[in-house]
C-alpha cells in the first residue's frame, strides 16, 4: 500500500490533522465489533421511510429522472420547502433566492458555517450539543465559544449568553442553537427565544439555528423558531432526516435572506454541485403530502421516553426529561464520577448495552451518557434488564 512521501507530510491541512475523527462514530464503531451488543448509539429513526415517499423515489427513477439538477436544488422541491415554513413556522422564505437544497442537515451547517466565517471570528455554542459543530466552525478558522449549560437545566438563558459575548470580547458573529438539543432533549418556549433573540440583535449577530428535530416535540407544545422572531439575521438549517425517518435519502436544506443565500449557494456548489434527483423527488412528496407522517413517530418516542425515563430513575439515574428528539441524556453511576468514557466502556463490555459518552458533546456532558429511544420496545425493555443487571452488579 502506497505510504504519503515524506517530503508531502507538513503540506497537509493543519486544522483538519488536529482534529479527531466524530467521538459518536468512533464509540458506536467499538461498539459495533462486541457480539451480542444492543445499540443504543446513532440517532437513527427505527421506523420506515412512508411507502408515499418511498414511491416518489421510485417514481422518479423509473422516469429516468436522473440527470443533474439545477444547483440550489429542484425549483419544486424548493417550492415545497417554502410552503411547508409558511405552514409551521410563517415565513415566507423566495424558493428562487432565499432557499438551498443540501446533502443533509450536515452539509447545510457546513455551507453556512464556510459561507459566514473569516479566521479570527467567534461562534457562541451552548454545550452539551452535537459535537459535529465544533470542528465546522473550527475548519474555517474561526473559534468556537463552548458554553457549558448544565446549571441551567441544559438550556442557553439570555443573562448567560450576554456573560459569554462580553467574556469572548471582540470577534463573536453568530450564536449556534440546536433544539430540541441533541443530546439532551431539551427545547425552548417562544418566551426563551424572544429573550435570546433580543441580546443577538443587541449584539448585532447572526444566528444559526438547526432545527432539524422541530417535528418532534412532545406535550402538544409547538415548536417557535428563532427565524420567525428574527428572519432578518437567522439562518435556518433543518432536513428530512427525522421527520420522516429518511436519514439515508441525505436531504437538508437552508433559508435565509437572499443576500447570505447566495454566498452559501456557491459554497454548496463547490462542495457538492446537487443534490440527488431521487431524493429530492422523495421530498418533494414528504414536504407536500406528508404532514401527518412524523405525528406517529412523535407518539411512539414520546411512550419510549416515558417508559425509559421511569426504568432509569427507578435504578439511580438523573436526566433532565426530553421535550422533544429522541434522546435521553442521564447522569452516571456516582462510583464513576464524571469518567462517563469508562461507564460507557464497561457497560458495552460488561451488559452488552451501547451508549455514548457525554463527553463527546461538549462541555456540561461530562458524567453522562446519551441513550437513543429510536428503537423498538423490545430492545429498549432488553436493554433496561441489561443495564439493572450491571447496576446490581456495582452495588
Amino acid at each position: 500500500m502506497p505510504q504519503l512521501a515524506e517530503d508531502l507530510n507538513k503540506t497537509v491541512n493543519d486544522r483538519i490533522t488536529k482534529m479527531q475523527i466524530s467521538g459518536i462514530r468512533a464509540f458506536d464503531g467499538m461498539c459495533s465489533k462486541i457480539p451480542g451488543i444492543l445499540k443504543l448509539t446513532l440517532g437513527e429513526p427505527d421506523f420506515n421511510t412512508p411507502e408515499h415517499v418511498k414511491q416518489a423515489a421510485i417514481d422518479g427513477i423509473k422516469n429516468n429522472d436522473s440527470h443533474y439538477s439545477v444547483n440550489r436544488g429542484k425549483i419544486e422541491l424548493r417550492q415545497a420547502i417554502a410552503s411547508y415554513i409558511k405552514r409551521s413556522r410563517g415565513i415566507d422564505y423566495d424558493p428562487e433566492t432565499e432557499i438551498i437544497v443540501t446533502i443533509g442537515g450536515t452539509e447545510a451547517l457546513t455551507s453556512t458555517m464556510m459561507a459566514m466565517l473569516n479566521p479570527g471570528d467567534k461562534v457562541i455554542i451552548p454545550t452539551p450539543v452535537f459535537s459535529l459543530y465544533f470542528p465546522i466552525v473550527e475548519i474555517t478558522g474561526a473559534k468556537p465559544i463552548l458554553v457549558n449549560t448544565a446549571s441551567d437545566d441544559f438550556n442557553l438563558t439570555p443573562e448567560r449568553l450576554e456573560d459569554e459575548i462580553a467574556k469572548a470580547g471582540d470577534g463573536v458573529k453568530a450564536v449556534m442553537l440546536n433544539y430540541p438539543t441533541n443530546p439532551t432533549g431539551r427545547t425552548y418556549t417562544k418566551e426563551q427565544i424572544q429573550a435570546l433573540a433580543a441580546v443577538i440583535k443587541k449584539h448585532h449577530l447572526f444566528a444559526v439555528v438547526d432545527e432539524i428535530y422541530s417535528s418532534l416535540i412532545y406535550g402538544g407544545r409547538k415548536h417557535y423558531s428563532m427565524a420567525t422572531e428574527m428572519p432578518e439575521r437567522t439562518i435556518l438549517v433543518s432536513g428530512l432526516s427525522k421527520s420522516h425517518a429518511m436519514t439515508g435519502y441525505r436531504l437538508g436544506y437552508i433559508c435565509g435572506p437572499a443576500k447570505f443565500v447566495n454566498e452559501a449557494g456557491k459554497i454548496h456548489s463547490y462542495l457538492v454541485t446537487t443534490a440527488t434527483d431521487a431524493s429530492q423527488d422523495a421530498a418533494i412528496e414528504a414536504l407536500n403530502n406528508g404532514d401527518e407522517d412524523p405525528i406517529k413517530m412523535r407518539a411512539e418516542y414520546e411512550k419510549r421516553r416515558d417508559y425509559l425515563e421511569a426504568a432509569l430513575r427507578k435504578l439511580g439515574f438523573e436526566m433532565a426529561t426530553p421535550e422533544g428528539a429522541f434522546y435521553m441524556f442521564a447522569k452516571i453511576p456516582a462510583q464513576y464520577g464524571t469518567d462517563d468514557l469508562k461507564f460507557a466502556t464497561d457497560l458495552a463490555k460488561q451488559a452488552k448495552v451501547g451508549l455514548i459518552p457525554g463527553n463527546v458533546f461538549g462541555p456540561g456532558g461530562e458524567g453522562y451518557v446519551r441513550l437513543s429511544y429510536a428503537a423498538s420496545d423490545a430492545d429498549l425493555h432488553e436493554a433496561v434488564k441489561r443495564i439493572s443487571a450491571f447496576m446490581e452488579h456495582l452495588n
